[in-house]
């Protein structure tokens, strides 16, 4: 996949359904990411900035609702509630406390994701800058190129996400578990080496650089003016 629509959090504590939602919305055109619970996404959420949240109600612990209640506010992400038969107070809680819409299980895939495109449709953030400039360098995440002194290099998808996030958080430190949350990613080892593919399409001293820095200890940082 060169490009991805949105990148969606799924929250169900039912593997199957995680499985076969992550499955479909992939062969949809979206970035998918999964939590088993409440709390699991809550930590993907501190550090991920999420197109949209499919949530399911009845897990253990904290429920949907609860999650909604402490979290929507803070994160300002549109949500999807999934929902069993016959919990129509539930919905409607939900929907009282910030959801943007519902759908009950069992759903049709195509559904759901003619659901995701409305919702997306109406709450696109427009200001999320896609194309920057700086120096003799052009980064265009719409069309997945660096531009650097006139010579273009393509970047991946996996590139185009971390840049996406590093872009609008100009001077933020990511740590690599940061990144391995956004490309669902665990290998430190792996991580270095896509930081150094980008900064040798970015940098113009890929050993000394400039914009993409690594700060001890800590991660990597994107200084861009």
């Amino acid at each position: 996949m060169d490009s991805f629509i949105a990148h969606i959090l799924v929250v169900d504590d039912d593997d199957g359904i995680r499985s076969l939602v992550k499955k479909y919305l992939n062969e949809n055109n979206y970035l998918v990411t999964t939590a088993n619970s409440a709390e699991d996404a809550v930590e993907k959420t501190n550090i991920i900035e999420f197109d949209l949240i499919i949530l399911d109600i009845m897990m253990p612990g904290k429920n949907g609702l609860e999650f909604i209640q402490e979290n929507k506010k803070k994160l300002d992400t549109p949500i999807i509630l999934l929902t069993a038969k016959g919990e129509s107070n539930e919905r409607i809680e939900g929907l009282e406390v910030g959801a943007d819409d519902y759908l009950p299980k069992p759903f049709e895939p195509k559904e759901l994701v003619l659901r995701i495109q409305n919702i997306i449709k109406k709450t696109s953030k427009h200001d999320q800058k896609r194309i920057i400039e700086f120096e003799n360098i052009k980064i265009d995440l719409n069309k997945q190129l660096i531009i650097k002194n006139k010579i273009e290099n393509k970047i991946n998808n996996t590139e185009k996400i971390i840049l996406e996030k590093m872009i609008n958080n100009p001077g933020k430190t990511f740590s690599r578990e940061d990144i391995g949350f956004l490309i669902d990613l665990n290998k430190e080892r792996s991580i270095d080496v896509i930081i150094t593919r980008l900064r040798k399409k970015i940098e113009i001293d890929p050993k000394n650089p400039k914009f993409l820095q690594t700060i001890r200890g800590a991660g990597y940082v994107l200084w861009i003016k």
